[in-house]
């Protein structure tokens, strides 16, 4: 059986080989094929010298023969006029000679990725199809140009698998190499709106062009192994991307630490490379378009591979990609679709009216009969071919999965990539959503991290006047720069944390801001923005008692603030002057001595009400005596307790409630006296911002901070108010001095730094005012920079090592300076006691007087009372109005007759048998009125 199999394929070789032999007399085939078939002109146009215009010619030559082998009844013949073309040039010309000598219906091509625009085109104005199997700018949509048919797999989509590689190792940011042609910059807008996306950032772009010299290729890759970054992407043709690689690996890029990522373009042409390219790049991941495994496929390479040695026997290629696959299916689709809507149609080109015998005349360019036709059918057409299944959407083929390969050889399979499921091991429903094990760069199993740090430039300030936060000194015998201070401190800390967790050495270098004469070169602002104009001065973070603000995140990114931090306003303090002779008036303010002395006099007049008909002579003399008994009777009552000043009861309630409130109001006036005497009193100059601003005084504040523009901006201040200060020297100067004598009369500075000042002059100077909150000191870093997350972690564990952040703040500011609250803070507020502290006490000692008044004087509230009783009997019984009014006249006569008079206690007691009668009236109402009369009678 395998006898007969083998004599098969012998036979059917010699059939092969006699057919390209009767192919190489091409014009005299074509004139006998005519007499039996149609036949139907395709041109081709490529570089058979390359490795992509070698397979591709093979392929075609080979497709045309096995078509029409199965199908020898078909009507149609395709005869396809190979055409070379190295150049854009040479490529219109070749297109325009096609059209115009071979009246072509149909243009494969082109090879050159910039010709393809042109040769589109070029297709639209003659109506004949432009079909590209080769790589081609993604930009160059067949949706957009009706005549065009990309026969590869869509870019779109291979940008998605690409950017899933990237986050199934949460690489976040990535550095893209691309040839610097039209084809590559149009695949690279994919790439960047894709990433972008997916919040993966691009540190750098790096396009080559395809003529430049290694010595070029290799200074682009000496700056970028300079970078943090260690994700590379390229996408360019095999024949830069081999110069590349072999260029990366002898700079030492294709190391422990790298990751190397390549686009299909290169990927699938993997098993046709040199097997150098291949060993310089071993580690490699790359992204390819799926080949579906099949007998037929592996008979065809044989048969292909045999085409190759007859045909070009001398070539360097040995194998076939999938490039060589699609042209191989674009000729059985070109030939079905021919076949199909030949007969109605007679296959030729429509020249115009005057037609040119210049072959570069562009505008006597005729238009084909069938090509509108032809390139519907295409369109239309499905089979299942070597690439797999044909079948066309939007112009292209359609793709719904790629592999993704490690370059271990030609390309091991780790997993694939579908739009259903994303990145699986294999393409069965029940895969996992990962990779297989990959070989890195280096032999390495572990996968990088994706980013390292071959140096980290780190600026300082120069802080000449702020030792305890950071300090630089320059030994000129040892050639070397100290740097201390409490920010470096906290850096040391957190670095080696972050050096244990990324298990890697950092090695900081630390440069001074400075100008020549060793002071800082600028702003802080100007300091940060380096970091951002990175090839001026080269920072890669800047380090120090930086402030985070929100306008220096444009153009850095901070950490974690490792201290609190605010604005607030120092000002000088002033004494309470004890030595004033009237400072026995400051315990209380003005309101509550007038409200005392109110009280005094109402007390003394409710008493000598309630006293007036008693026997009690302290109260007695002539009006003036009275009169100065009512003003010096609460002071009798302090000074002799002992003296019996009052006779009735009621008087003696009123008294002790008195003294209770004088009581209370002594003790308190003691107390608050005694704190102004013996407690050292500060209080702030100013604690008020308009006053400051309104009067045009001068403010200070940390020379090259934030506060200047914070003070203007902000707090609107004139800039002509405000006053650079460089040290705690020039802090205390200008605040002793003021505003008038050259000074300030406040500093707006941050916490941290105030608290320092006034640990060491606290007893002068003391806060006013609010306090404007700040996000704290931080580091700062290069936008998305991956160490921000690192130190900020670290700075999360230096602080909540309570007992390191202590031996640290101990070390710079001493005992308790960097706590959360300010060290000392004074209100501006008077402490004196006012008239509102002791409302209730006034409120309960003024009822309580007024009660004991209406129960003493009755007269005051029973006359009121009687009245409206009359007015409200009289309104019951009008028919006895006379009676009522002449009964009170007899009883007035007969007390009169009968000789009696009423002591003041009868008349009280009348009184009391009034009221007694008048709570009882009934139904007697002429009694009660007339006992009523009496009773007022009697106190007339």
């Amino acid at each position: 059986m395998a006898t007969v199999k083998w004599l098969f394929l012998d036979l059917m070789l010699l059939f092969l080989l006699l057919h390209d032999a009767i192919a190489d007399h091409s014009e005299s085939n074509a004139e006998k094929l005519t007499e039996s078939k149609s036949l139907v002109h395709i041109g081709a146009i490529f570089d058979p010298d390359t490795l992509e215009g070698a397979i591709a010619e093979i392929s075609m030559s080979l497709a045309i023969e096995d078509f029409y082998a199965l199908h020898p009844n078909y009507q149609s013949r395709l005869f396809v006029h190979f055409t070379t073309a190295k150049d854009l040039v040479t490529t219109a010309a070749a297109a325009v000679d096609l059209l115009k000598k071979f009246q072509v219906q149909a243009i494969i091509g082109p090879q050159i990725p910039v010709a393809a625009p042109f040769l589109v085109e070029l297709g639209e104005k003659a109506q004949v199809p432009i079909i590209s199997f080769f790589e081609t700018s993604p930009v160059l949509s067949p949706t957009e140009h009706p005549f065009f048919i990309r026969v590869t797999q869509n870019d779109s989509l291979q940008v998605k698998a690409i950017s899933a590689v990237l986050q199934n190792f949460s690489w976040h940011e990535v550095v893209l190499m691309y040839e610097d042609t039209n084809y590559g910059a149009g695949f690279i807008s994919f790439l960047v709106d894709e990433l972008q996306e997916n919040d993966i950032r691009i540190s750098h772009m790096s396009k080559i062009p395809t003529s430049a010299q290694d010595f070029q290729i290799s200074k682009d890759l000496s700056k970028l192994s300079t970078m943090q970054t260690r994700v590379f992407i390229v996408h360019m043709n095999t024949a830069l991307a081999s110069r590349l690689f072999a260029l990366v690996a002898k700079n030492g890029m294709m190391s422990k630490g790298y990751t190397w990522i390549v686009t299909a373009c290169l990927s699938n042409s993997l098993n046709v490379l040199d097997s150098e390219v291949i060993d310089s790049m071993e580690g490699v991941l790359g992204v390819r378009s799926h080949l579906p495994k099949s007998k037929e496929l592996g008979l065809f390479d044989r048969r292909w591979k045999s085409k190759l040695h007859s045909m070009k026997p001398k070539s360097s290629v040995t194998e076939i990609n999938i490039s060589g696959l699609w042209a191989y299916d674009t000729i059985f689709a070109l030939a079905k679709a021919v076949e199909k809507i030949l007969s109605p149609i007679n296959p030729s080109i429509v020249n115009p009216s005057n037609p040119s015998e210049s072959t570069t005349d562009f505008g006597s360019l005729g238009f084909s009969r069938i090509g509108h036709i032809l390139c519907n059918q295409i369109l239309n057409t499905q089979f299942k071919g070597l690439s797999g299944e044909f079948h066309l959407v939007n112009g292209q083929l359609e793709s719904s999965f790629f592999e993704i390969v490690n370059v271990i050889g030609t390309g091991r399979v780790v997993g694939y990539w579908t739009s259903e499921k994303g990145l699986t091991q294999t393409l069965d429903l029940t895969s996992k959503n990962d990779l297989k094990q990959i070989i890195w760069p280096g032999d390495s199993t572990i996968a990088p991290t994706g980013w390292a740090i071959p140096s980290l430039v780190v600026g300082t300030p120069v802080r000449l006047g702020f030792p305890q936060f950071l300090s630089v000194r320059e030994d000129g015998d040892l050639n070397k720069t100290t740097y201390t201070g409490f920010c470096m401190e906290i850096f040391n800390a957190t670095l080696e944390i972050v050096e244990e967790k990324l298990g890697m050495k950092i090695h900081p270098q630390l440069v001074p801001y400075e100008d020549e004469n060793g002071e800082m070169a600028g702003t802080y602002d100007e300091l940060l923005y380096q970091i951002k104009l990175k090839s001026i001065q080269k920072f890669d973070a800047v380090v120090g008692d930086i402030s985070i603000v929100a306008s220096r995140t444009d153009y850095v990114e901070f950490t974690l603030p490792y201290s609190e931090s605010g604005v607030t306003m120092l000002v000088p303090v002033k004494r309470d002057n004890r030595h004033n002779m009237w400072i026995f008036l400051k315990p209380w303010t003005w309101d509550l001595w007038l409200t005392v002395f109110v009280a005094c006099i109402f007390i003394a007049v409710i008493i000598r009400t309630m006293e007036r008909q008693t026997e009690n002579s302290e109260f007695g003399g002539s009006p003036r005596r009275q009169l100065g008994m009512i003003f010096m009777f609460p002071f009798y009552a302090m000074v002799i307790p002992q003296r019996e000043l009052v006779v009735k009861d009621c008087s003696k309630f009123v008294l002790v409630i008195w003294l209770w409130l004088a009581f209370i109001l002594m003790q308190s006036y003691t107390a608050s006296l005694s704190s102004i005497l013996t407690v050292d009193q500060l209080k702030p100059t100013f604690a008020d911002l308009k006053k400051l601003r309104t009067e045009s005084h001068f403010v200070g504040f940390q020379n090259g901070s934030f506060v200047e523009d914070f003070l203007v901006k902000q707090l609107n201040f004139s800039r002509n108010q405000t006053r650079p200060l460089s040290n705690f020297g020039e802090y205390k100067e200008a605040l002793s001095n003021g505003s008038r004598k050259g000074g300030v009369s406040a500093i707006f500075e941050e916490i941290p730094y105030i608290k320092v000042f006034l640990k060491k002059y606290s007893s002068k100077y003391t806060t006013a005012g609010p306090i404007y909150r700040t996000d704290g000191l931080g580091f700062a870093f290069a936008k998305d920079s991956p160490l921000v997350s690192h130190f900020s972690q670290a700075i999360l564990l230096v602080r909540e090592n309570q007992t390191r952040m202590d031996r640290i703040e101990k070390k710079y500011f001493g005992e308790n300076v960097m706590t959360p609250t300010l060290a000392r803070s004074i209100s501006s507020e008077s402490s004196s006691l006012r008239a509102y502290n002791f409302g209730g006490l006034f409120i309960i000692v003024g009822i309580a007087t007024l009660l004991a008044l209406l129960i003493s004087e009755r007269y005051i509230w029973q006359k009121p009372v009687s009245l409206v009783n009359k007015y409200l009997t009289s309104q019951k019984s009008p028919s006895n109005e006379e009676e009522l009014v002449a009964q009170p006249t007899t009883l007035r006569e007969t007390d009169i007759a009968g000789g009696h008079s009423l002591s003041p206690d009868q008349a009280e007691d009348s009184g009391y048998s009034e009221r007694t009668n008048f709570g009882h009236i009934s139904g007697d109402t002429s009694a009660g009125e007339d006992e009523t009369e009496n009773a007022e009678a009697h106190h007339s």
